[in-house]
């Protein structure tokens, strides 16, 4: 099963990422279509590299088609849109299938 795991760098204001990721964001990717195991931290701590990363997020889909259709949908267009809004640390996007 096709796991999406988004990873996002420190952001200026810790505080308003933490805001609006979850009154904002999290509704939305809990809405992306056939998405289930959903779970995301906020307090990750980079232990080696050089790009740090203080949030992640995670979603299984039942096959790589269902998460693509899911990213292509408007639900899952809605939370592409919203990333730029609060995600000033920079994002990795990752699909990892086995």
């Amino acid at each position: 099963m096709p796991t999406l795991t988004v990873l996002y760098g420190p952001p200026t204001d810790p505080e308003a990422f933490r805001h609006h990721y979850e009154d904002v964001h999290v509704p939305l990717a809990r809405a992306l279509p056939g998405a289930t195991d959903l779970v995301y931290s906020l307090n990750v701590e980079t232990l080696v590299g050089d790009n740090p990363v203080s949030a992640s997020f995670h979603a299984t889909f039942a096959t790589r088609q269902g998460l693509d259709d899911a990213l292509a949908s408007p639900e899952g267009q809605a939370a592409q849109a919203d990333v730029p809004n609060f995600a000033t640390g920079g994002v990795t996007i990752l699909v990892e299938d086995d």
